[in-house]
């Protein structure tokens, strides 16, 4: 007698498909966990680019803004605003992170225009030679 693993395939599909459809009504049932995962993520992004350090103002009402979020979702009376603060949390989160980012590009840009003026100073006084 053979060994038949086809019954193995059926309940391997019927187990996929059933976890299918609970992760579908789990995500269905809250939608602010999709913001505030993105909200979430949005501020370590800003974290890991300084955003600290060069534009604190708009890191500190990010993270504020998702407390707010997150204090949302867990309140019944509270959770349809839980999205919208997420949102403007990961929005304030990414502009603090392009405010960042702006800020390292143009110290970058004034070290490389102080190279150039340097590297032109000695080229016209003749001291590279």
């Amino acid at each position: 007698m053979k060994a038949s693993f086809a019954h193995l395939r059926r309940i391997l599909y019927v187990t996929a498909c059933a976890t299918a459809l609970f992760c579908g009504a789990a995500l269905a049932q809250d939608p602010a966990s999709a913001d505030l995962m993105a909200a979430q993520q949005a501020v370590e992004r800003a974290d890991r680019a300084d955003a600290d350090q060069y534009a604190p103002d708009t890191m500190a009402m990010a993270r504020q803004q998702l407390e707010q979020a997150q204090r949302a979702a867990l309140d019944r009376r509270e959770r349809k605003q839980a999205p919208v603060l997420a949102q403007r949390a990961a929005a304030d989160a990414d502009l603090a992170r392009v405010q960042s980012e702006e800020s390292v590009a143009q110290a970058q840009l004034a070290q490389r225009k102080a190279e150039v003026e340097q590297l032109q100073r000695q080229l016209a006084t003749g001291e590279g030679r």
